[in-house]
């Protein structure tokens, strides 16, 4: 059964401004190959660490919903993980979409 997750990545996208999109599409094809139907993709901008603990001091956000099984969420993570252009990643399970109130 597939979960719905949101998933926070952090690209290191220092001196590759320009490319940033071309990363985004990549990683939405990654997702797509490990059976991850994506629901939303929303860009944040880059924006400052407020503290730094390594060698960045800020990374452009990326946030995405999608719907998994667990087993391709241990794939996706051990993956980005390898990924130069993912700084960090973080994935949190949703519950189910609410359908909108009617007024």
């Amino acid at each position: 059964m597939k979960n719905r997750y949101e998933g926070l990545l952090v690209l290191d996208t220092q001196g590759k401004e320009e490319t940033v999109k071309d990363i985004i599409e990549r990683l939405e094809k990654d997702f797509g190959k490990e059976g991850a139907e994506i629901e939303g993709v929303q860009r944040m901008e880059r924006r400052d660490f407020s503290y730094v603990a390594g060698p960045l001091t800020g990374g452009y956000y990326v946030n995405v919903v999608f719907h998994a099984e667990p087993a391709a969420l241990d794939k996706l993570r051990a993956k980005f993980k390898l990924d130069p252009e993912v700084y960090r990643q973080h994935y949190t399970k949703l519950g189910a979409k609410k359908p909108a109130k009617k007024r």
